[in-house]
């Protein structure tokens, strides 16, 4: 799988975990319908199943996930949330995805 499509899969696979967990997050602390746990466990299960896409060891696949989770997190923020990140949230997600790449990329034993 080649890096942008891999890119894309967990930019896709983080929206799906986010709005998984957003939309209870809208019935438990903001009075919204219970019927909002349906959409979302949807949301959860397309998580699961795209993250099953990745070619890679899982364990290392959730790693390398966690530093995009990080970034898309932030744009959540920012554009659904209306709260703009400050410089160190940037910061910390410049450092994360270096995590990242180094997990990705990093040399394995043949």
């Amino acid at each position: 799988m080649d890096i942008a499509r891999t890119f894309a899969l967990f930019v896709l696979t983080a929206l799906a975990e986010i709005v998984g967990c957003y939309l209870p997050y809208l019935w438990l602390r903001q009075g919204r319908s219970a019927w909002l746990l349906v959409p979302a466990a949807f949301s959860l299960a397309a998580f699961a199943w795209l993250l099953s896409l990745h070619p890679a060891a899982a364990g290392r696949v959730y790693a390398a996930y966690g530093g995009v989770y990080i970034g898309v997190a932030l744009a959540w923020l920012w554009i659904v949330d209306a709260v703009r990140p400050t410089l160190t949230d940037w910061i910390g997600v410049a450092v994360s995805l270096l995590g990242m790449l180094i997990i990705v990329f990093g040399p394995r034993p043949a």
